[in-house]
């Protein structure tokens, strides 16, 4: 009778995700958001002030499994001007890069709830993708009240 043998090898998991998508650099984040501004630092990681008194904020978050790079325009009023979603890596939920759904921030501040499934719309099928995101616009109006 013949002996079998097995041999177990690790594996390692690796997420090299084939979607992911860089939609904008930093500087093309800030032209597009604040057309014509200038930009310097602010003194916080990630942060620039506008020559117009606004603020632009990268915010990196997570979306179900991989990380999403969110760029945030505030106006000198503290409210958002604009998200532009720089980097998405997921293989779906890419919806929240639709205009119509990143418009919902538009004149948000730091008191407004900003609640998923509240002021903001869930997007079916990318719904932790929705959620940190609206959490991450929520921690840069909160960062720079004051």
């Amino acid at each position: 009778m013949k002996a079998s043998h097995w041999v177990w090898l690790p594996v390692a998991a690796i997420s090299t995700s084939a979607y992911a998508t860089t939609y904008f650099s930093v500087e093309q984040a800030q032209r597009a958001i604040f057309p014509g501004a200038s930009f310097t630092s602010a003194g916080k990681p990630n942060t620039w002030r506008t020559s117009n008194g606004g603020y632009f904020v990268v915010e990196r978050v997570v979306g179900k499994h991989e990380f999403i790079t969110v760029a945030v325009g505030v106006n000198p009023n503290g409210t958002v001007k604009q998200i532009e979603i720089m980097d998405y890596r997921e293989s779906y939920g890419y919806e929240v890069r639709d205009a119509s759904w990143r418009a919902q921030f538009v004149g948000k501040s730091a008191s407004s709830p900003l609640d998923l499934g509240a002021d903001i719309k869930n997007i079916s099928g990318a719904t932790l993708s929705s959620k940190h995101i609206t959490d991450g616009v929520k921690r840069v109006l909160q960062s720079l009240k004051g």
